[in-house]
């Protein structure tokens, strides 16, 4: 095998990818304590998801020139969320699990709420685009509304308290960074953001170009690659920060909110992103249609969203939920014939799931917990 020159450029591109997101992580650690947690996470996942927001571009610029391409921008948009919430999650919970060498609930915490109904939303929206079965730019207004909608309420929430116990519990580097004078502290925060980002987005294509050519070596098809190797490339800063947080006890939750605050990104954002790109490659207002086969893996991908969102109703993941949430994304994976059959899986699953709440005659840890905090500092 003769890899193409473009592959050996993934010699300094890996490495610099593995450094941003360091960087970027650090950053969002001592954010918290000066914005709230969710607000730090939502900054955090916007700039991990630079490189999947640049493949995505490139694909719907394409798409608007060649309509053939189409298939290609939901191959990549579905294939990313479904990584997340299929591979991501879980494995949060197994590396949480790993750590602490016995399986034990990941335990959200209250103001965690907003995240998990910030996923409901923008899911709720595009299943009117997938009944009505095209995407258009006019869709990008209430996408780009749920995403902002969602800052505003994070934005809300106050930072928390910076406890000796939670100080001790950070990284080295974080930790000494919220011991600088004021000035200097936010100077220095601030600049991990600019810097990681920086860094991710300079690293990003080339470092995609470097694993596309490597694919091409391997004889990967296109569709599987944009499919599912581009998005595990683009999503990898915010896996590796995930998994950093996941080794320990008291930032395990964070890893998960990290995750999910991407999804709400992609769902919301990302999405919104799309037509408007695709429309201005075309020249004319040209809404993106999808065919049934596009239709299938963005109703599996919805599906498996809402899964996800009605596990964490509870504010914990749990071992069986976990399972659940790798065993299902595994087998579409491994065995794509199968995947129109795993839409009726994932429907069944979110309705048991379904009669349970219903049957426990009581409101959702989540609810509570989003009312709560919505009186305390959004109603005021």
């Amino acid at each position: 095998m003769i890899l193409k020159p473009a592959a050996w450029s993934a010699l300094w591109t890996f490495p610099a990818i593995l450094f941003s997101a360091f960087v970027i992580a650090w950053g969002a650690e001592a954010a918290q304590f000066l914005i709230s947690q969710g607000l730090a996470l939502a900054i955090l996942a916007w700039l991990q998801t630079l490189p999947e927001f640049a493949v995505e571009a490139v694909i719907a610029f394409e798409a608007g020139k060649d309509l053939s391409k189409t298939h290609l921008v939901i191959a990549n948009f579905t294939g990313s969320l479904r990584l997340l919430v299929g591979l991501g999650w879980p494995m949060i919970y197994f590396v949480a699990a790993a750590s602490r060498r016995k399986f034990v609930d990941i335990e959200l915490e209250e103001e965690h709420a907003v995240e998990v109904f910030g996923l409901l939303l923008p899911l709720a929206y595009f299943t009117f685009i997938w009944w009505k079965g095209t995407l258009a730019v006019w869709d990008a207004f209430p996408l780009a509304a749920c995403y902002f909608a969602y800052l505003w309420l994070l934005w809300k929430i106050p930072p928390r308290a910076a406890e000796k116990e939670a100080l001790d519990d950070l990284g080295m580097i974080p930790r000494r960074t919220l011991e600088m004078r004021i000035p200097r502290r936010n100077t220095t925060i601030w600049l991990m953001f600019i810097a990681g980002g920086a860094l991710l987005y300079f690293s990003a294509h080339p470092f995609l170009n470097s694993m596309l050519a490597l694919a091409a070596s391997l004889g990967v098809s296109t569709f599987v690659f944009v499919q599912w190797v581009a998005p595990f490339l683009s999503e990898f800063p915010e896996k590796l920060s995930a998994f950093y947080w996941a080794r320990k006890v008291s930032t395990a939750n964070v890893a998960l909110m990290n995750m999910v605050s991407s999804n709400i990104n992609q769902w919301s954002i990302l999405s919104a992103m799309i037509p408007v790109i695709f429309a201005f490659s075309s020249g004319h207002l040209q809404p993106i249609a999808f065919d049934r086969f596009q239709r299938l893996e963005i109703i599996l991908t919805i599906l498996q969203s809402f899964l996800g969102f009605l596990l964490l109703i509870n504010l914990r993941l749990q071992l069986h939920e976990a399972v659940i949430l790798f065993v299902f994304w595994f087998v579409q994976f491994v065995v794509p014939p199968w995947r129109e059959a795993m839409i009726y899986v994932y429907l069944c699953w979110c309705l048991i799931e379904l009669v349970r709440l219903i049957a426990n005659r009581s409101a959702p840890a989540a609810w509570i917990a989003l009312r709560r905090t919505l009186a305390e500092h959004i109603a005021r």
